[in-house]
């Protein structure tokens, strides 16, 4: 059984760094092919939106919203990703969720949710 363990949230001023991190677990045996890990942000009364995803050490996709201010990474450690945000503003604020792809060994295409990590940007 895959997990997802986040790590980082907390409490920042407006123009502030916060760094995330999510590591899975249980992926031996689980895990055949990995397809993408990403991180997703929920306003407080919006729905979860898309932040930054990378599918390879290469491809990385970002929302617009956070272009030039956030980015994304995967550790050295295989089955890790970091999210680097930077300039934050008052509406970077909300629940921060890891989000893990990957194809098990019966080639069906699995999807995981971390447990969510609170990011507040205030002054």
């Amino acid at each position: 059984q895959v997990q997802l363990v986040e790590s980082g949230g907390g409490l920042v001023q407006p123009g502030g760094s916060l760094s995330l991190s999510c590591a899975a677990s249980g992926t031996s045996g689980s895990v055949f092919s990995m397809t993408a890990m990403g991180w997703y942000h929920q306003a407080p009364g919006k729905d979860r939106e898309l932040v930054a995803v990378i599918v390879s050490r290469t491809i990385k996709k970002y929302a617009e919203s956070v272009e030039g201010r956030f980015t994304i990474s995967r550790g050295n450690a295989e089955n890790t990703v970091s999210l680097q945000m930077n300039a934050l503003k008052s509406e970077d604020t909300g629940v921060y969720y890891c989000n893990f792809k990957y194809y098990n060994s019966d080639r069906e295409l699995v999807e995981v949710w971390g447990q969510g990590t609170l990011v507040t940007v205030s002054s």
